[in-house]
Formats: C-alpha cells, sequence, structure tokens
C-alpha cells in the first residue's frame, strides 16, 4: 500500500494538465483502478484481517482522491492567472469609445466591385457627373428618338432661352466614362467605371440618383466568350461562391451589337438568396459587343479592334449580396440603418484578404 501512494502522489504532483489527472483517477480509484482491485481482495480475506486492511485501502482511496481535487485546483488556478495575464486592463486608463462611423454598403461594394476587376486587369476610369448630350448620347449611338432622350427620363439641365450651346444632363448612366477613356487612351484598353448615374424614377427598387459599375474591354481578338468569362469569374468572387451558372438572353442596347441581358441561376429560400443553384433565375446585369458606330465615335478603327461592354447596378447587388430589402434606404442617412449594414474602416476588401469580412 505505501508502493501505491507514493507511486500515485508522484504521478498526481508532476501532472501536466486536467486530462492527466483524469487518466491518473481512472488508473488508481476508478472501477478497474489498482485500489479498487485491492478492495475486491477483501472478500477473500479472513474477518481479522478485512478489519485491518479494509480501513487502509479506504484511507489510501480518500487521499489519492484529495491529491487528485487538490492537483486539479490548482491547475486550474494556474490557467486562470495565465488568462488573467493576457486579458489584464487598468481599469483606471480613460475609457475609449467605440468608433462610431462605419462603411456604406455602396462605398463597400464599389471597393469589393474594383478589387475584383483589378484582379483581372482592369483598371477604373472616372469621368464628369454632368454631361454633355454628344458624350451621353449620340457617341454611344442613342439616336434623338429613344426615350432615354426624353425629359419624363433623364434630368436636363437648364438652359436660358437663346443659349445656343449643347444641352447638358446628368448623366444616366457610366457609359459617357467609356467614350472618354476610349478618345484618351486609345485601344486596346480595360476600364471599369463606376460612379453615381442619374434617372428619373423612385419607388422600391428604382432612385433618382444610384449607382453603377459599367466595363470595356476592347483589342483585336475579343469576343463573347472573353465577355461570358469575365462575368463568371466576377460573379463567383462577387457572390463568394466556387459555381456560378449564367444564362444568357438576347436583347437590344444601341451602344452594343450583339447585346444579352444575362440572368443568375439562383435559389430563394425563405427570403434567403443561394447562388449557384437552384430552379430560378435572376437577371443582374446587361451586355454586349461593343457597336462599331461607338468605337468609330470614340476614335477607334472598328475595321481593326472590337470588343465587349457590360453595365451592373451596384445598388442591387449589394441588396443581393447583404439582404437588404429598399433601395430607398440606401439614401435615407439613418445612424441605425447605417451602423447595422456598415461595414468597419479598416476591412479593406482584397481578394487575397477575403471581400466582405
Amino acid at each position: 500500500m505505501d508502493d501505491l501512494k507514493s507511486k500515485y502522489l508522484d504521478l498526481i504532483a508532476n501532472a501536466g494538465d486536467e486530462a492527466a489527472i483524469e487518466d491518473i483517477r481512472l488508473q488508481a480509484v476508478g472501477k478497474k483502478g489498482e485500489v479498487a482491485l485491492k478492495m475486491r481482495e477483501l472478500g477473500k480475506m479472513t474477518p481479522e484481517e478485512r478489519q485491518v486492511m479494509g480501513p487502509k485501502l479506504n484511507a489510501l482511496k480518500d487521499e489519492i482522491n484529495a491529491a487528485l481535487a487538490a492537483k486539479k485546483a490548482a491547475l486550474g488556478d494556474a490557467a486562470l492567472d495565465e488568462r488573467l495575464r493576457g486579458e489584464w486592463l487598468d481599469v483606471t486608463l480613460p475609457g475609449r469609445a467605440r468608433p462610431q462611423g462605419t462603411i456604406h454598403p455602396i462605398s463597400q461594394v464599389t471597393e469589393e466591385v474594383a478589387a475584383i476587376f483589378a484582379d483581372m486587369g482592369f483598371a477604373v476610369a472616372e469621368g464628369p457627373q454632368i454631361e454633355d448630350d454628344w458624350h451621353n448620347f449620340d457617341a454611344l449611338n442613342i439616336p434623338p428618338h429613344h426615350p432615354a432622350r426624353q425629359e419624363h427620363d433623364t434630368f436636363f439641365m437648364h438652359r436660358e432661352p437663346g443659349d445656343n450651346r449643347p444641352p447638358h444632363v446628368l448623366r444616366t448612366h457610366t457609359s459617357p466614362v467609356q467614350i472618354r477613356a476610349m478618345q484618351d487612351q486609345g485601344a486596346p484598353i480595360r476600364v471599369i467605371a463606376p460612379g453615381r448615374v442619374y434617372r428619373s424614377d423612385y419607388d422600391q427598387t428604382h432612385t433618382p440618383m444610384f449607382h453603377q459599375v459599367e466595363g470595356l474591354a476592347i483589342d483585336t481578338d475579343i469576343s463573347m466568350a472573353n465577355l461570358k468569362w469575365t462575368l463568371e469569374e466576377f460573379c463567383r468572387a462577387y457572390f463568394e461562391v466556387d459555381e456560378v451558372e449564367l444564362r444568357f438572353r438576347a436583347s437590344h442596347f444601341p451602344f452594343t451589337e450583339p447585346s444579352a441581358e444575362v440572368d443568375l441561376r439562383c435559389s430563394w429560400n425563405d427570403g434567403q438568396l443561394t447562388v449557384g443553384q437552384g430552379d430560378d433565375w435572376m437577371e443582374i446585369l446587361g451586355s454586349g459587343m461593343v457597336h462599331p458606330k461607338v468605337l468609330e465615335a470614340a476614335g477607334i478603327d472598328a475595321s481593326k479592334y472590337q470588343g465587349f461592354a457590360f453595365g451592373i447596378g451596384i445598388d442591387r447587388i449589394a441588396m443581393l449580396k447583404y439582404g437588404i430589402p429598399d433601395l430607398r434606404a440606401f439614401f435615407d442617412s439613418d445612424l441605425r440603418w447605417l451602423r447595422h449594414y456598415g461595414f468597419s474602416a479598416l476591412d479593406v476588401p482584397t481578394m487575397r484578404g477575403g471581400l466582405s469580412r
């Protein structure tokens, strides 16, 4: 018994964690432990021997249990001390207020989009929000009778009677930025043009001012296949899924030929969007091959160069990704809404570090 006592007290003293303590307990006083086996031998002893050995075995069991409990408590205290040292805080220091500002979802998504397309070699181009009639309509092959050139759809700048200057508008898309970029840089070129645009509309999914990003790639050997790959890679990265499926539907835009509306395979369950699977299709953008007249208006040889263009509503894809139900809330300046949907100013989207952390 002295040997058992010495053996287990030494093991307990050298135990480094609670798992080792539990193993020792099972070896010593568990149902199949050495002390338990010794106690079973009491039945084979004479009454006189049991009167001597019984109390000794009980005393050994109690001593081992007490040593186990003491060591377990000591290990717990040591772990708590270590944690307190790591989490120590001087409560006499002045309080540090939580930063109140957050990044607006539109700014966040714009940065996400720019990071994705930068990874594919697209530069960011910018242009004025007040555009002349030629850059906003004529250069984009939009005819004079087109509905977009009517006052019920476009905000025209006021002109005094007799003012012969070309009419100016609040740009209805960021396509004029593409014209200016082609005029300045020529071809080949690969740019995106994010920014504010303006149209006379207002409801749950439309506002007079909203945000758009358009893409343009011009070279000698660009095809619809390149457009399809670019949009698939964008959707895969933006929605942060492994697989996406896009459907191209024939459409008409004055500045592209052929033109296509692009749908994304998805499913809706209890208001939750799942991208890349399901039986539903959702329209997300318009695209096509740049019309030769647009290239010529920008000073690019349409017999040598061709390319694709696309346009995406930033507000719309922000609503889809982050579950925002009403577009008008983007512009209400409600601090509660901004704190709920806003992003940390330090979490800059990157392809390596992650987009929506």
